[in-house]
This record gives structure tokens, C-alpha cells and sequence, in this order.
């Protein structure tokens, strides 16, 4: 069974930056595609971005583009999310995924 735990989160002022991290074990495959979901309170969640294991070009919520950067590190079956410029409106929980795998999720809070 495939398990994920992300790390990263924390308190970060309006423009300032985190990254965030996510560890696959169990039955994982280089072959999945990984996503980074968010959800903020009272807001349905939402994919923020994902990244597969042939594409070239990742792809993420307009909102994020150019903010954000998802990379994964096959060998160490990690999967990252440099978040840059951070907004208030990015503060949420954020989870990675991996077909039916969710993590627990990881609190990010933008703020001064």
C-alpha cells in the first residue's frame, strides 16, 4: 500500500517562500503521476500542480504559475514544491497525491 507524508509547512510572511516536500513508500512506481493539492478553509480542494514521470512541462493552477515549482527526485521517491512569492491567499493545507494515496497534509499560513 502506497504512503505519502509531506513536510515543509509553516508560517511564512507575503512574499517570502517554502518548500515543501513529499515521501512515497510502500508500492510506489516511478511511472505515477504526483500531484500537489491545496485546501484552504471552507474551500473545496484544489490541484495546484502535478508533475508525471515523462513530461517535460509540469502543469499547475494559473494561479500558482510562475510562483510555483514542482519537481520530484525518482531515486529518493520524493516529490518537491518550491513555492515563491507566497500570498496570504495561498495559506491552506496543502497534500500531495498519488492515484487513491493522499498524505496527511501539511500547514502552510501566509502572513505578517
Amino acid at each position: 500500500q502506497l504512503q505519502l507524508v509531506e513536510s515543509g509547512g509553516g508560517l511564512v510572511q507575503p512574499g517570502g517562500s517554502l518548500r515543501l516536500s513529499c515521501v512515497a513508500s510502500g508500492a510506489f512506481t516511478n511511472y505515477y503521476t504526483i500531484g500537489w493539492f491545496r485546501q484552504a478553509p471552507g474551500k473545496e480542494r484544489e490541484g495546484i500542480a502535478c508533475i508525471s514521470s515523462v513530461d517535460v512541462s509540469p502543469n499547475y493552477l494559473d494561479s500558482v504559475k510562475g510562483r510555483f515549482i514542482v519537481s520530484r527526485d525518482n531515486a529518493k521517491n520524493m516529490v518537491y514544491l518550491q513555492m515563491n512569492s507566497l500570498k496570504p491567499e495561498d495559506t491552506a493545507v496543502y497534500y500531495c497525491n498519488v492515484e487513491a494515496a493522499w498524505g496527511q497534509g501539511t500547514q502552510v499560513t501566509v502572513s505578517s
